[in-house]
């Protein structure tokens, strides 16, 4: 393989993307040809038999779980609210665990009960990466682009390094840089081995004009990487990523009401072509064209 050359399976798809029960999702995104899923912890607390069912349904799948999602405001609290926090980290890295999945997605608090104080994020960062050892799981900590003190992934990285646990790395999302405007030679900032996962996305308009929007276009609005109006920003991203010598997995993180209203298999497919354009347009050539994709049957 070359080093421009991308593989189908580098990609996974994220179950939030589709709607129906979890068994449905999980076949529709085997059969589109993906070999990894991106799990939220409501699949497995959602599912009528329990989460315990929703474990089997999982491994009876051949899926490989990319990651378990997500823990959030967790960082930076006190007293019972910390202690609160620490009982919700301790179920999510069981439910983790049991998966067989080595990554949990943390990402950066937009609690106003959160302090901002750098040291008490590091300190309550490095506890969780400790929690975690035991099972084996690594935590991707990731800056949302509305987080009260963290929102970009500079400073997500910048607290990650001064942790210094071999299991904490950065959880790098797409769509918030972009919706940030953070520049891509700040990726030359952080070391490659610590990029646990990468999350792709893209979506419909040049400019978000507000917080507000930024929230509601992150949780509705989001499409796959190649069919928004950033496509040579996913495609140099990935393109870099590569490059600086990431070879870990690209997750489609990929929040959509309309995609929820159709067939399953369709958005599948949509997130098959997004995967073979990246993989074979992208990461081959170098050449962002995602409206003259080739998909190879």
């Amino acid at each position: 393989m070359s080093q421009f050359e991308g593989n189908m399976d580098d990609f996974g798809m994220d179950t939030i993307s589709l709607a129906g029960p979890l068994e449905a999702k999980l076949q529709a995104i085997r059969e589109a040809g993906f070999s990894q899923v991106m799990l939220a912890a409501r699949d497995l607390v959602g599912h009528p038999q329990g989460w315990r069912a929703a474990v089997a349904a999982v491994k009876a799948s051949g899926l490989r779980v990319t990651g378990f999602q997500v823990l959030r405001d967790f960082e930076g609290l006190s007293g019972h609210l910390h202690e609160y926090k620490i009982d919700i980290a301790k179920a999510m890295l069981e439910m983790c665990h049991a998966l067989g999945c080595r990554i949990l997605l943390a990402c950066s608090s937009t609690s106003v009960h959160a302090t901002g104080d750098a040291d008490a994020l590091v300190r309550d960062l490095r506890k969780l990466a400790m929690l975690a050892i035991p099972m084996n799981i690594r935590v991707a900590y990731e800056a949302l682009s509305w987080g009260r003190t963290v929102n970009e992934f500079p400073q997500a990285w910048e607290l990650i390094a001064r942790a210094d646990m071999p299991n904490l790395g950065l959880g790098f999302d797409s769509f918030h840089m972009l919706a940030t405007k953070t520049p891509l030679d700040d990726l030359e900032l952080v070391d490659p081995a610590k990029i646990f996962l990468v999350q792709l996305a893209d979506f419909m308009w040049n400019e978000i004009k507000s917080v507000e929007e930024r929230i509601t276009t992150a949780r509705q609005f989001r499409v796959f990487p190649g069919e928004g109006v950033h496509s040579a920003e996913v495609a140099a991203l990935t393109l870099k990523l590569h490059q600086m010598g990431y070879r870990g997995d690209y997750s489609f993180e990929v929040f959509n009401d309309d995609y929820q209203q159709l067939p399953l298999d369709l958005v599948a497919r949509r997130a098959r072509a997004s995967a073979l354009w990246l993989g074979e347009s992208v990461l081959r050539r170098s050449v962002p064209l995602p409206n003259k994709m080739t998909l190879r049957r």
